[in-house]
């Protein structure tokens, strides 16, 4: 129906290009009519449609079907993990292992809803900031729509990341700093080039494609909800998409109103969400100096932070930090006992759910969702 700001809930035409609100600078969400999207699908229609993220199309932002760019993205596995429950003396722990998508990473929802809705709006050149993952989505979608893509990368990003914009004919920038800089140098490049902007939450349509994760966790789960969902985070869109779907689904009689604990996991070098959880601050400082392996979660600042940190506190979750060595001992135990080879951002998630237990914070018989957010191929040069 419309754009509506999550800060001072001013709305704005779906018709027109938009990034964060122009009043308050907070971010926007979309808002659909959900009884008439009630109208056209139901779970047991959903569950007939093509195995794909658009499956949920009346609750995508796209209008037009003929403007979707898609590679298959979405319908990712989520697995009980039977050998890491015994190993852990666990009850009911499952994988979602989004490193199966195209592009190799949970990155391919948010672009693929962002190209397609830019697409729909006559945008055909766009630009991002990125740790590495984002960048090598936005390349290929583009490359897909026949679309001009220009990335904006840390020196230091994965080697794949880079290779894959190259390969998909992306302009490609490394940054000799953090995502912070490739940021400012993209908002940069934008007003210079006359750019749209797809940055993490800046625009309002990765998390559309992103909340079809919670969607597909309680369509595999029958349409409960697990008791909590353990998530690597720096932008933090998957928590914020997730959540959105929650209420949306509720909204429109699919399940009722019980949520998951929302648990933010990051790396002890780079934990500005893990901080300002802790301070009982509404919003997180920028992390200076951030250091970890895992590029996806080295992000020293959100521009969703009270986003995130409201979904945490309002399912009554919590937020916790890992090692270095704690998440590469998470990549070759996942790797061993499930056969899932998840980037060092996923494997933070076994790392931080192993430190909850510890901890007393979560009960053996609590379910949990662990989400694998990409693949291990993207690390070879680490993870070889």
């Amino acid at each position: 129906m419309h754009l509506e700001c999550t800060g001072c809930h001013t709305t704005y035409s779906a018709d027109q290009l938009h990034t964060t609100c122009p009043v308050c600078g907070k971010v926007l969400y979309a808002r659909y009519d959900l009884n008439e999207a009630r109208r056209h699908m139901d779970r047991n229609v959903i569950a007939k449609r093509k195995p794909s993220m658009w499956r949920y199309f009346e609750v995508l932002p796209v209008r037009d079907e003929a403007h979707v760019v898609s590679l298959g993205e979405g319908a990712t596995p989520m697995a009980r993990a039977h050998r890491l429950e015994q190993a852990l003396d666990a009850r009911e722990l499952y994988l979602k292992d989004e490193g199966v998508n195209p592009t190799g990473s949970f990155k391919a929802r948010g672009l693929s809803a962002a190209v397609s809705k830019a697409k729909e709006l006559g945008q055909n050149r766009l630009v991002l900031p990125s740790a590495g993952n984002a960048a090598g989505a936005l390349a290929s979608y583009c490359a897909r729509a026949g679309m001009e893509a220009h990335v904006f990368m840390p020196k230091d990003a994965p080697e794949a990341n880079k290779i894959e914009c190259q390969a998909a004919a992306a302009y490609l920038t490394l940054v000799d700093g953090f995502i912070s800089d490739a940021g400012a140098m993209a908002k940069e490049r934008a007003k210079e080039l006359g750019l749209f902007d797809v940055s993490t939450l800046r625009e309002p349509y990765r998390a559309e494609g992103k909340k079809t994760m919670g969607y597909e966790i309680a369509q595999d789960l029958d349409w409960k909800l697990p008791e909590a969902i353990i998530y690597p985070t720096g932008g933090g869109t998957g928590i914020v998409g997730m959540w959105k779907a929650f209420e949306e689904m509720e909204a429109m009689g699919w399940i009722g109103s019980e949520r998951p604990r929302m648990i933010v996991v990051q790396a002890e070098g780079c934990a500005p969400i893990v901080r300002a959880y802790e301070q009982g601050a509404d919003h997180a400082e920028p992390w200076e100096n951030p250091t970890t392996a895992a590029a996806g979660i080295r992000v020293p600042a959100a521009i969703g932070d009270y986003l995130i940190l409201q979904a945490v506190r309002e399912s009554g979750g919590t937020a916790v930090t890992v090692s270095e060595d704690e998440i590469f001992q998470a990549v070759r135990q996942m790797a061993t006992l499930e056969g899932v080879f998840p980037a060092p951002e996923g494997a933070a998630t076994l790392a931080g759910y192993a430190k909850l237990r510890a901890s007393g914070n979560l009960a053996p018989e609590t379910s949990v969702v662990l989400m694998n957010t990409g693949s291990g191929f993207k690390y070879l040069e680490l993870l070889g």
